[in-house]
C-alpha cells in the first residue's frame, strides 16, 4: 500500500484522508500541475493512469465547485483521489500535457458545470449543442431549461419560446420538522 502521508514532503497538500481503501488528497489549484507530475513520475507513487475527471457543485459554499481526479497505480495496485476546490471565477489549469486522456473529461466538466480549464488544446462543448446557453449540471440551473421548443401547427414549424419560471426549482432546504430519536 502506498503511503500518501509522505507525499506532503514532496508537494504542498491542503489535506489528506483515507476512504475505505482509497487515499484522498486535496491540493490548491496553483499546485495542480506539480502534484499530478509528481504522482505520475515519482518512483514511489507511479499513478500513471487517470481513470476519471468529474465535477461537483456545492451551491452555497465558499468554493462552489470541486474538480475530482481519480488515479490508478498499476504497479502498486492503488487508487488515489485528488481534489481541488474552485469558485465560479477561478480557472483550473488543464492537465492534458501530463495525462492525454483528460482531454474529453475536462471538456465534459466545462460543458456541464462551466469550470474553465486554461491551456486546454480544444475546450469546446462536447455533450450539449454549440448554441446551448447555461450549464445543465449546476444546481441553480432550472430543471426545464431556459427555452422551450414546440411545434406550432399554425406556422407549421418548430418555434422557440423562452420559459418564464414561476418559482426557483433548485432551492433545497435540508431542515426537517421531524423529531429524530436514537
Amino acid at each position: 500500500m502506498i503511503n500518501t502521508l509522505d507525499l506532503h514532503k514532496i508537494t504542498p497538500l491542503i489535506t489528506t484522508s483515507r476512504f475505505n481503501t482509497e487515499n484522498v488528497i486535496v491540493v490548491s489549484c496553483k499546485n495542480l500541475l506539480f502534484t499530478v507530475t509528481c504522482l505520475k513520475k515519482h518512483i514511489n507513487y507511479q499513478y500513471k493512469l487517470l481513470t476519471c475527471v468529474s465535477g461537483v457543485d456545492f451551491l452555497y459554499s465558499k468554493y462552489r465547485f470541486s474538480v475530482v481526479y481519480d488515479f490508478l497505480s498499476l504497479k502498486f495496485n492503488a487508487r488515489l483521489r485528488l481534489k481541488i476546490n474552485v469558485n465560479e471565477s477561478t480557472p483550473v489549469v488543464s492537465i492534458v500535457s501530463i495525462c492525454k486522456n483528460s482531454n474529453w473529461w475536462e471538456r465534459e466538466v466545462w460543458d456541464l458545470y462551466g469550470i474553465y480549464f486554461t491551456k486546454h488544446p480544444d475546450l469546446r462543448r462536447i455533450l450539449t449543442d454549440y448554441g446551448y446557453e447555461g450549464f445543465p449540471m449546476r444546481k441553480d440551473y432550472p430543471l426545464s431549461g431556459y427555452i422551450e421548443l414546440r411545434y406550432d401547427f399554425n406556422k407549421k414549424r418548430v418555434v422557440i419560446n423562452p420559459i418564464e419560471l414561476a418559482q426557483d426549482f433548485r432551492y433545497f432546504s435540508f431542515a426537517t420538522n421531524w423529531q429524530i430519536t436514537l
